[in-house]
């Protein structure tokens, strides 16, 4: 005689890699923070934050989104700075960082896995 727990599937294993789509839109994440700001990496990490599958995608997007906050946060302080005209070279230099910045990100995470911004505010956790 077999009880109802013997009679359970196993619970499908957990997913230790990422896989290409979510690599792909972990790609596309941080390469969209530099058009559209938090509003891709903010919109990615509300629809997956909570389910377990998408741990990497999760991890990924919160790290864009930390990150393209502290952007925007200097783009507000660049713009206050105008005032006494250093705000205007503080501007372009802050857009080339996230230039760069963000590509170096996409490749990095297409190429072996995970980027960890040099400077970013953790706020989103």
């Amino acid at each position: 005689m077999s009880t109802p727990s013997d009679q359970m599937p196993p619970p499908p294993p957990v997913a230790t890699e990422a896989s290409s789509d979510d690599r792909n839109l972990a790609m596309l994440t941080h390469l969209s923070g530099f058009i559209f700001s938090v509003i891709v990496p903010l919109i990615v990490w509300l629809m997956h934050k909570d389910r377990a599958d998408k741990a990497y995608l999760v991890k990924e997007a919160r790290e864009a989104l930390n990150f393209q906050i502290t952007v925007l946060i200097g783009y507000v302080i660049c713009w206050i700075l105008t005032i006494i005209v250093i705000g205007v070279l503080l501007t372009w230099l802050l857009w080339l960082a996230n230039l760069i910045l963000c590509i170096v990100a996409a490749v990095r995470v297409s190429s072996d896995g995970s980027y960890r911004y040099p400077f970013a505010l953790r706020l989103v956790n």
